[in-house]
């Protein structure tokens, strides 16, 4: 069985860093000419699948889109997340879930167990009951060939107040950033990790004690491109060294091209991204 690490960073090398989010806002729903419910969000997401599939490495699903439909928004996100595997997408279910003991072990059961009906690739996972408490998601993960990414810097500018704290050991989001990297070190295997970092690519890295977002090989998604701000040229600039591993965010910035000019639109972002060197 492959690693999640090794599986990314081979995608990576081959198609570049751009990541599809799959977010089906309402208002985009009604663009693309769809239903406001889950009907609707099943097309969207099965639109944007065709249209990344050999294009992209990753997706990454908003799942709070599927979620507010009950378990029709649910049934759709498995559809997705079935085709987009089918498809050779790399699945990052963005569900930023978090909690303590059997309760946590439940939720990465759901999306990191082989054959469970909303199974990906990886999951956003959130620190702040403590990264002691996500242990047995990494374990899991790890056993199954599935990746974690811990929510470390956020661009919402509330975040920013919590997560440039200082504790006795730095900031808060580097308190984080070392838990997860010395969590992999101990437990991970291959030249790559299987865990990572959500990193925005608009918030000062130094402020948050990120000045190098980790002290190993963990990945680093990164939200904040396209329309949020960030340039794919920024990409080396903001990550240096962990430049090779970033997994670059867009959704807004792709999905307003509409459904016919989907595919158009991820070609030319995504080439925009493999003119930089990128390690």
């Amino acid at each position: 069985m492959s690693t999640f690490g090794a599986r990314l960073r081979a995608q990576l090398a081959a198609r570049g860093p751009l990541c599809v989010g799959i977010d089906p806002h309402e208002a985009l729903l009604r663009d693309w000419g769809l239903s406001v419910d889950a009907t609707g969000v099943r097309e969207f997401g099965l639109r944007v699948v065709d249209a990344a599939a050999g294009r992209v490495a990753v997706i990454k699903p908003q799942v709070s889109f599927f979620e507010r439909f009950g378990a029709a928004g649910f049934a759709a996100l498995e559809e997705v997340l079935a085709a987009a595997r089918a498809a050779e997408l790399l699945v990052i279910a963005d569900a930023k879930r978090g909690d303590i003991g059997t309760t946590m072990d439940a939720y990465a059961a759901a999306w990191l167990t082989p054959g469970a009906p909303l199974e990906a690739d990886a999951l956003t996972v959130n620190p702040y009951l403590g990264v002691g408490a996500l242990a047995s998601t990494f374990d899991l993960a790890l056993a199954h060939g599935k990746g974690v990414f811990v929510l470390a810097a956020t661009s919402n500018p509330e975040g920013e107040i919590l997560q440039s704290a200082q504790t006795v050991s730095g900031t808060v989001a580097g308190s984080i950033a070392a838990a997860v990297a010395g969590y992999d070190a101990a437990r991970s295997v291959g030249e790559w990790s299987s865990l990572g970092l959500v990193v925005g690519a608009t918030v000062d890295l130094g402020k948050r004690g990120l000045e190098a977002p980790s002290e190993g090989t963990l990945a680093v998604l990164a939200p904040g491109f396209g329309t949020q701000g960030a340039d794919p040229e920024d990409l080396d600039r903001i990550f240096g060294r962990f430049a090779p591993g970033v997994i670059a965010s867009e959704s807004r910035s792709i999905l307003s091209a509409g459904p016919h000019a989907l595919a158009d639109r991820i070609e030319a972002r995504s080439a925009l991204y493999r003119g930089g060197s990128h390690g």
